[in-house]
């Protein structure tokens, strides 16, 4: 009984677990939706010691991991979005990029924000995706690809190497500044926990472009290395909204695209109102590629 109780508290009290030594904070919401896997490990251990008690005390766990993601679970997708955009961690090691710009292309985006590229898969990528968008920021590293002009085109010092871009689309609605972002990887070794400072670095340098944007209407795209639940990440989340989580269907897992288990792939914007957010089918990447529409 006293397990569930303390499973219970852990679920509904993460917001007050500090990142410190190595990071638990973090690590604790990248994962939160998992702690659900505990309740019935709780219910088997009750009903082998045949407790009602601990049975009931096991379905307290339950009640806060429904409280908190029974939200998360509901179909909030819906229509009448005026710019589509597809963001998709294509993988340095993807083996047919050819293959994947077509699929890319075949989802009606408007913006296209890939991360990951190589200075040989970039090539295939602008070959493949010229027809379609004819506008084009491509970076080793970061691009973006897009049907409507792109103005303004600068790459964001979030790192020394270049992993992030930013532009304004000129759709018929007027400019939308959009970010194609890869911010640093984290790492998770014995000694150092869930390594996660250079990646912080570079979400408090993007937090501070962002601060600095002039347009009111701003999509930031890409590849975070972490959920926007991360209190780590707050310098680029704060102020943004979450298309997944206002628009999407259920937890929109991207990582590993084998085997979904987070969602470190984000489609952040302020300024725009999200009407549907989900994940495209696997291409040849580690990740799934995330989409959302948006009413200008």
């Amino acid at each position: 009984m006293a397990a569930a109780v303390g499973w219970a508290l852990l679920m509904g009290l993460h917001g007050c677990v500090p990142n410190g030594a190595g990071n638990p904070g973090s690590l604790l919401r990248t994962f939160l939706p998992w702690t659900g896997l505990g309740v019935p490990v709780l219910l088997a251990a009750a009903c082998v010691h045949r407790s009602r008690l601990a049975v009931a005390a096991a379905l307290v766990p339950a009640v806060v991991w429904g409280c908190l993601f029974a939200g998360t679970l509901a179909d909030k997708r819906g229509g009448g979005g005026e710019l589509t955009v597809v963001s998709h961690n294509v993988d340095e090691n993807n083996p047919d990029p050819a293959r994947t710009a077509r699929a890319l292309a075949a989802s009606g985006a408007d913006v296209l924000a890939l991360q990951e590229l190589s200075a040989e898969s970039a090539r295939a990528y602008e070959r493949e995706l010229a027809a379609r968008y004819p506008y084009r920021s491509v970076h080793l590293g970061v691009g973006l690809w897009s049907r409507y002009p792109l103005n303004g085109v600068e790459t964001v010092p979030i790192m020394p190497w270049t992993r992030a871009v930013r532009a304004a689309v000129d759709t018929p609605q007027g400019p939308v500044a959009v970010y194609a972002v890869h911010l640093a990887s984290v790492r998770v070794t014995a000694e150092a926990g869930f390594a996660t400072g250079r990646r912080n670095d570079s979400a408090r340098k993007l937090g501070e472009a962002l601060r600095a944007e002039p347009l009111p209407r701003v999509l930031v795209v890409g590849d975070f290395n972490g959920t926007a639940e991360d209190p780590a990440l707050r310098p680029v989340t704060s102020g943004l909204r979450s298309a997944q989580r206002e628009s999407g269907a259920g937890f929109g897992f991207t990582w590993p695209a084998a085997f979904p288990v987070v969602r470190i792939d984000q489609v952040l914007l302020r300024g725009m109102t999200p009407v549907s957010a989900w994940t495209l089918p696997a291409t040849g990447s580690d990740h799934l590629p995330v989409a959302a529409s948006v009413r200008l």
